[in-house]
């Protein structure tokens, strides 16, 4: 995520820690809405300086303990997280992609998809696709809230198929 911040807004995590502490702000959300205001910041870039502006260790984790510590006991759910990887990775190279502790956003100017092993048989891919209407396969957005509009339930690497994947590029697009 650091690199990201420096390639999305030209400073790095410890100039924007200086331009917070400047402000004078100490409470996170404070300094997450100033970020968004003033800045431009997405909530996740805002979050993360906000920890590290109050000496959290926000980034200590690395993307790979992130993923590996996801599929613990849901390895079989891999395959899967890999594939719609690989087919997301050749929308376009704008895409910033950012593991969490039990999911991984794709961010465009906004998030537009959401993948996190819900259980130990299933995937759920979060989609951002406004006015779209659901279908059996494409959901209501069900435990993602407001952060997508709907969710795809996958169990199997097959199911990462042309419909699938023309619902992510329009996802992707819409992201601009």
């Amino acid at each position: 995520m650091e690199e990201g911040l420096l390639e999305k807004t030209g400073k790095t995590l410890e100039q924007w820690i200086k331009v917070v502490q400047k402000t004078k702000l100490d409470k996170h959300k404070a300094i997450i809405d100033y970020l968004k205001a003033e800045h431009g910041f997405t909530h996740g870039y805002a979050n993360l300086v906000a920890l590290k502006a109050r000496g959290a260790d926000a980034a200590s984790h690395d993307a790979d303990d992130l993923l590996t510590n996801q599929y613990k006991g849901k390895e079989s759910l891999k395959p899967i997280y890999d594939e719609l990887l690989k087919k997301i990775s050749k929308f376009g190279k704008d895409i910033t992609i950012t593991p969490k502790k039990d999911s991984v956003s794709f961010i465009r100017k906004k998030q537009f998809a959401l993948i996190k092993p819900a259980t130990k048989t299933r995937i759920d891919l979060g989609l951002k696709l406004k006015d779209k209407p659901t279908t059996d396969r494409l959901g209501n957005s069900g435990p993602f809230g407001t952060m997508c509009t709907h969710r795809v339930q996958l169990t199997d690497k097959k199911e990462v198929d042309k419909e699938l994947l023309e619902w992510l590029k329009e996802a992707y697009e819409k992201a601009e």
